[in-house]
This record gives structure tokens, sequence and C-alpha cells, in this order.
């Protein structure tokens, strides 16, 4: 295990430096001036707007960006070129992000403060995925073809099919702001906590779930329809094997034998689903968050993306990265882990 976990761990080296890389190039080339986000005042002298692009180091040559936004500034001391202290950045690599345009502040630190409430949007998307998922795609198998399986297999095609931002807007159509026109108990619009009239938050546990709930709800959607669909695709192939049958045999009822000495077996390959689960959360976070007001990482990169704030957003892309290295490297190691027949070499 240690010597597949060291394989795996160096390969994924060039495939996140390729990604940097490409990321980082594209980016740059795209159309739009952070300067210009900086500057909308028509009467900054273009002189003023030269040395800005100076200090940010926009005008050095795209390689030489790349080198310094990858290791760092402090090596080309070696070379004899000064280094303002202010402008010391120890690089990507050293989990240096680089100091946003727009808010002066470190780009690290602005995601270490956004990182708790994409962790518990995320977590309790995957709490429902599963808690919904799985039962329903047990219960499919054991009632295939009929009306239950039916409506479970439109449902999920529905799921997979419509857009989360779509879903999302018509949530807060229809549960926020028809529901309290005509008087019914409605969701939260948005946001993470309750601002009373005095301005001030609500800290208690069911405000923070009235909040919670719709946007996991819509992340949680592609994971209800994928996981249930599995699921029921695993039940059926495992149901007429003889250790299920032995366990009929005994006497056990059909959802004891279904859910937990089939379902045991048919969760090997729902186990591989959870690392590219993840990954795909945090992309379906970034729509989620911007629609919700939820104050997380997908909703401080769209709104990177949008002022050009470089350093921002590609801090984004390389957690998305390092997301996609390290899910397809989880689903591996639980596939062993749920499998003994596997083993990793």
């Amino acid at each position: 295990m240690t010597r597949y976990l060291i394989r795996r761990l160096l390969q994924a080296i060039p495939t996140f430096l390729g990604i940097t890389l490409i990321t980082f190039v594209v980016i740059r080339l795209a159309p739009g001036d952070p300067v210009m986000q900086m500057t909308f005042d028509p009467k900054i002298k273009a002189e003023t707007r030269e040395k800005m692009r100076r200090q940010l180091g926009l005008d050095r040559p795209i390689a030489v960006q790349y080198m310094i936004w990858l290791f760092g500034n402090d090596w080309m001391e070696l070379f004899g070129e000064e280094i303002d202290e202010k402008a010391l950045t120890r690089g990507v690599l050293r989990l240096d992000f680089g100091r946003s345009y727009l808010q002066k502040r470190p780009a690290t630190e602005m995601i270490l403060e956004r990182v708790p409430a994409t962790v518990q949007l995320n977590i309790a998307a995957l709490l429902i995925s599963y808690a919904v998922g799985l039962p329903v795609g047990v219960y499919s198998a054991l009632k295939q073809n009929g009306v239950f399986d039916n409506i479970s297999r439109v449902i999920a095609v529905v799921f997979n099919a419509v857009p989360g931002f779509w879903l999302s807007l018509m949530m807060i159509l229809i549960f926020a702001v028809k529901f309290k026109q005509w008087g019914l108990p409605h969701i939260s619009m948005g946001g993470m906590y309750t601002v009373t009239p005095n301005n001030e938050f609500k800290y208690n546990v069911f405000d923070r779930l009235k909040h919670l709930l719709p946007p996991a709800l819509v992340l949680a959607t592609g994971g209800i329809a994928g996981i249930s669909r599995y699921m029921r695709t695993e039940i059926l192939e495992v149901i007429h094997q003889d250790y299920v049958r032995t366990a009929r045999a005994k006497g056990l009822s059909e959802r004891v034998v279904a859910f937990f000495h089939a379902g045991r077996n048919a969760l090997i390959p729902i186990a591989t689903m959870l690392g590219r689960q993840i990954t795909g959360l945090l992309g379906g976070a970034v729509i989620t968050e911007t629609i919700w007001s939820w104050p997380g990482l997908g909703r401080m990169f769209i709104d990177a993306n949008f002022k050009r704030d470089y350093p921002v957003v590609l801090a984004g892309f390389v957690i998305t990265a390092i997301a996609v290295i390290l899910g397809n490297l989880l689903s591996d190691i639980l596939y062993a882990v749920f499998d003994p027949r596997i083993r990793l070499s």
C-alpha cells in the first residue's frame, strides 16, 4: 500500500505541473486587464497604469510570470535583482498563491476564510446523496420494473438532466418567493444566516439548517441519481448469488438480505464513486454558491474571475486540480479496502 501511494503521488507531480502550466497560460491570455478593473477612473494616466503593471509583474514575459507564480520570486535575488519586501512571494509550491489584486490580501488567507462554508455545504450534499440514493437503489432493485422502480428511474433521469442553476432558481422562485407571498412556510433565499431588522445574525441550529439544506439538496440531486442507479444495478447482479440464496434459506427477511447481505458487496463500486463525487461537488458548488449567496470558495472564485483577480482565480484552479488527483487516488484506495480480492501494486 505504501509503495503504491508513493508511486501514485510521484505520478501526480507531472500531471499537476501540466495542469498549472495550461491553466496559467490560458488565464493570462484570456481577454481582460486586471489593471483596468482596478482603475476605472478615466483621469488616471497611462503611465500610472504601466507602473501598476510593473508592480504586479504583468510586464514580464509570460514564462517568467509562471516561474514566479510557481516557485516564488525570492530566487531572483541570486541573479542580482532586488525584490521589494511587500512584493516578495514564496510561490504556489510553498502554498503561497500571491496577493489579491483587488483586496490587497494574501489569496491563501482569503481561501482559508471560505473553506469552512464550502466544506459544510459539500458534506451536507454528500450525506444527503448517500442517505437517499442507497435505500432508493436497493428498494428499486427489490421492486424491479414496479411502480416505485419506474418512478425512481424517471426522477433519476430528470435529476441528471436538469442544470443545478435552473433548479436553484426554481426553488428560490417557488419555495422562497411564492410561498412567502402566499403566507406559507418558506425556505431561505440565500446566505448563511438570517439577518434581523437590527442587522444582527441569528446563530442557532435551526436557522443554519434552513439556509444549508436548500443549496445542499441542489448539489445532491446528481449524486442521488447516480448512486441510486448504480446501487440498483449492483443489487440486481448479486441478488441471485449463492450466498444470497443461503441467507434467504435461513429465513431472513427480504429487506435484511438486500441491505445487509447483497448490499455489502454492492457497495464496492459505490465506494469508488466517493472520490470522484467530491470533485464533482466542488465544481457544482461554484454556481450553486453564487446563486444561493453562500460565502464559500465557489462564489469567491466566480467573483475573482469576473474581476480578473488572477491570483485568486489561479488558486481556485490549483485547489480543483489537487482535489481531482486526490479524489481519484481515494477511489482506488477505497476499492481495495472494500474488496479484499483487489491488491494495490
